[in-house]
């Protein structure tokens, strides 16, 4: 089991629309791709998480770059599901209310803003020694972001990575994680984080 730290993933906006209205559906997620820290999203990761949300009768939030205190739209949580290629969703931009949304829907327009971001927690992941690759099994979904910068290997921003970097320490088995990530054996990766 893996840590509660809140991750993002970045991957390249597949859209399939946007609209003059707000209105735009694409690619939140990709299944299959591993990214430059060895881990890949196995299909079924969200099957879980959108169950439970639409069970609440909510939906997911669209943000600007991550930024919780700037929501400029919502997913349609009846659209969003797992397909084949990955996790599929129709959202709306909230030009009227949002001023970050009008920033957003202009760029996606031009194609100057050509990506999308997941904010998630891992409830359930493996990783398999001979290949050095961790697979995202069951990920709690928070929202999705439009995001700048499109998806490469070096966009994914791991928060437990930017915890350290703000002077922050990682829990226990967060460290673990990190060193197993890092090439450590999980046992040398327990006596080194527990000294």
């Amino acid at each position: 089991m893996a840590s509660k730290s809140m991750r993002t993933r970045a991957f390249d906006y597949e859209v399939k629309a946007v609209k003059e209205d707000g209105f735009f559906s694409g690619y939140g997620s990709v299944f299959g791709n591993v990214d430059a820290y060895n881990e890949v999203v196995a299909p079924g990761a969200f099957a879980e998480s959108l169950a439970e949300t639409r069970a609440k009768g909510r939906t997911f939030p669209v943000l600007w770059q991550h930024r919780s205190s700037e929501p400029i739209g919502s997913w349609n949580i009846e659209s969003l599901r797992e397909d084949s290629h990955g996790l599929f969703g129709e959202g709306e931009l909230w030009l009227d209310d949002a001023p970050y949304a009008r920033i957003a829907h202009r760029g996606m327009m031009s194609k100057a803003i050509t990506g999308l971001s997941i904010g998630y927690y891992v409830r359930e992941d493996s990783f398999d020694e001979k290949t050095r690759i961790r697979t995202l099994k069951n990920l709690e979904l928070v929202e999705i972001s439009v995001v700048t910068t499109p998806a490469n290997d070096d966009a994914r921003i791991d928060a437990v990575k930017a915890t350290i970097a703000q002077g922050g320490l990682p829990t226990l088995k967060e460290f673990e994680q990190i060193l197993r990530e890092a090439g450590f054996s999980k046992s040398q990766a327990a006596v080194i984080a527990n000294r």
